[in-house]
């Protein structure tokens, strides 16, 4: 799941990107902690002077709601015999926010708890899979309501989800901005191939009078992956859009989903998922952190986006930010269907160097690189760029990269209505690689990455994109300071279902600066 973020850090140093006034909130800061081995999550938390108690109740919703009231002795007793890992289950603000009944729920399911050192246990599936106990029913929802299946071929049922997620899905911790999906963007996310209607499940309002069906509350989606982790294929599936409407936010209908969609994939045989969001729940593999890349900064700044820096003004950020009207590598073109087996072979030789990463066959390959149902010329209905890199001489593809569309709307903002935000997706260049096929030295991917990603950026801005976001996951952290990105608000925790494995790099350092040295494990890149 994506998480909406704004720019925090202004004005990122080389070396670490992001500086003290560039911090995250702090569930994402102490994810990090939560999956390093030998931090004992299982300890209570100790004595603690009212200070520290105080802090720990402002940053903790759930511990706010339950010690309101009660008397100072009784909440600092209660506090000092909660373990870590309960604190850190609810130590969150907005977005990242993340209830103890939440993290209740998720000690039933097949997952590491935070007290688990997976380094020291066996790397695989927790639970094994027995198709005879999988429910034949879905579980209950409360009277008022009823399951569905959503059929996205149906142009009614496909506006009903846009209708949900546009209103209801992921907002900024100030309520200022809103992921603005659009319909063409849920063709290219949901109908992967060998995707499954029933695995678009919905939750309705039980129809009332002569109605034929209610209205559509609730929405969760998978499609089918083929992952590697550290070598192992895992046959799973990838869930995404968990979306609940506002007014239910308390009906505990999210458990109730992430059980329907588990048992819809264990029908098929299928016993591993792999999901992503800004909370912190039991366990996360990896935190990666977003940072943004202003291109229109005028635009970013009136909107409350991107911040203006001490001691700058307009004209300088304006100056800061300001691209050439053209890409210079030679070469560099859209990708056709005739590029399909070229590319595939590049990606695969170079996400082959990340301990996580998916392996596409080639039919995947041109449903997400291309998305050929989609006009080519249409800018406001196309949702991927990708671009090749072919050499004049031999014709062979030596680079690619490319971005897709996600749009967010202004909340409450009279001059701008939406920001139009371009997300670096995949790439791979042969500057990774000697001629014998051995990994090549850092700084020669880097320049070339620095190279190509500055193009990127120049396309980005010529299609009218106002900003250019990417994580800190596959060698991003070799191009982010260096080509003006600045450190943002929002992280991404990633999260296998039923599969034990040990942490993996998200290319952040304990300061949550980027981590050059040692940069990511994280080949995969989720919507």
């Amino acid at each position: 799941m994506s998480e909406e973020s704004k720019i925090t850090d202004t004005d990122p140093s080389p070396a670490e990107g992001a500086g003290d006034k560039g911090k995250a909130p702090a569930a994402a800061s102490t994810a990090a902690t939560s999956i390093v081995p030998g931090v004992d999550m299982s300890q209570p938390v100790g004595k603690l002077d009212k200070k520290t108690m105080d802090q720990l109740i402002r940053m903790n919703p759930s511990l706010k709601a339950e010690t309101q009231g009660k008397d100072p002795a009784a909440v600092q007793k209660m506090l000092e015999t909660m373990k870590l890992s309960e604190l850190l289950a609810g130590m969150a603000t907005g977005k990242n926010a993340k209830d103890m009944a939440s993290y209740k729920f998720w000690q039933t399911q097949p997952v590491p708890r935070f007290d688990d050192d997976a380094s020291k246990q066996e790397e695989g599936e927790i639970k094994k899979g027995d198709p005879d106990k999988v429910p034949k029913a879905p579980p209950p929802l409360l009277d008022d309501f009823e399951w569905c299946t959503v059929d996205l071929d149906n142009e009614e049922e496909l506006g009903e989800v846009y209708t949900l997620l546009n209103g209801h899905y992921v907002e900024d911790d100030e309520a200022m901005f809103r992921f603005a999906y659009s319909s063409h963007f849920f063709k290219w996310a949901l109908k992967s191939p060998g995707w499954r209607k029933d695995w678009h499940i919905g939750v309705r309002v039980k129809p009332k009078g002569d109605a034929k069906k209610g209205k559509l509350v609730a929405f969760i989606s998978a499609i089918p992956l083929t992952l590697k982790v550290r070598g192992k294929v895992l046959n799973c599936s990838e869930v995404n859009f968990l979306c609940i409407h506002k007014k239910l936010r308390g009906k505990r209908l999210a458990p109730v989903l992430i059980k329907e969609v588990t048992r819809r994939c264990n029908i098929e045989g299928i016993w591993q998922a792999l999901y992503t969001g800004g909370a912190v729940l039991p366990t996360p593999i990896a935190s990666c952190r977003y940072y943004h890349r202003s291109l229109d900064w005028l635009k970013l700044h009136e909107v409350g986006f991107s911040p203006m820096p001490p001691n700058s003004n307009k004209a300088k950020q304006i100056t800061r930010y300001a691209l050439p009207s053209a890409p210079k590598t030679e070469g560099l073109r859209l990708m056709e269907q005739k590029d399909i087996a070229q590319v595939k072979d590049l990606m695969d030789r170079y996400l082959a160097r990340f301990e996580m990463l998916p392996v596409f066959t080639e039919e995947e390959l041109e449903h997400w690189f291309l998305h050929k149902d989609l006009p080519v010329d249409k800018v406001d209905e196309r949702v991927i760029w990708t671009y090749v890199v072919e050499d004049p001489k031999t014709k062979k593809i030596t680079d690619f990269f490319n971005f897709y569309r996600l749009e967010s709307s202004v909340i409450n903002n009279a001059k701008h209505g939406m920001i139009r935000a371009a997300y670096l997706f995949y790439y791979a260049t042969e500057a990774a690689f000697t001629k014998d096929g051995e990994e090549a030295p850092k700084k020669v991917l880097k320049a070339r990455l620095n190279e190509l990603m500055h193009d990127a950026l120049i396309l980005a801005k010529g299609l009218n994109f106002d900003v250019f976001n990417a994580l800190t996951l596959l060698d991003n952290v070799h191009f982010l300071a260096e080509q003006k990105f600045g450190a943002g608000d929002g992280q991404l925790h990633y999260y296998l279902y039923n599969y034990r494995t040990a942490a993996i790099r998200g290319g952040m350092t304990e300061k949550m600066g980027l981590d050059e040295k040692y940069g990511s494990g994280i080949g995969m890149v989720m919507l």
